[in-house]
C-alpha cells in the first residue's frame, strides 16, 4: 500500500489496519523461526507498512486533525 492510500484513509481504519498488520507481522516472524518462508522480504514489506502507517498516525496526532496534511 503507498502512502498516498495511507494518507487518505480515516484514522480509525489506520488504527484497525495497524493492528491487523502486526498481527500478520508476528504470525510471519513465528512461522520464518520454525521453517523459512518462501518469501523472507515479505518480512520486510510488513514492517515498513507499519511504520508507514504509524507514521501518518503520527503526523495526524501533531497536526490534530483527521485529514490528509500536506508538509
Amino acid at each position: 500500500m503507498k502512502q498516498d492510500v495511507i494518507a487518505e484513509m480515516s484514522t480509525d481504519d489506520l488504527k484497525e489496519r495497524l493492528e491487523a498488520e502486526n498481527i500478520q507481522l508476528t504470525r510471519l516472524k513465528l512461522n520464518h523461526a520454525v521453517s523459512p518462508l518462501e518469501n523472507p522480504m515479505k518480512i520486510k514489506e510488513y514492517r515498513r507498512m507499519i511504520a508507514r502507517i504509524k507514521t501518518e498516525l503520527r503526523k495526524r496526532d501533531l497536526f490534530g486533525t483527521n485529514k490528509k496534511v500536506e508538509l
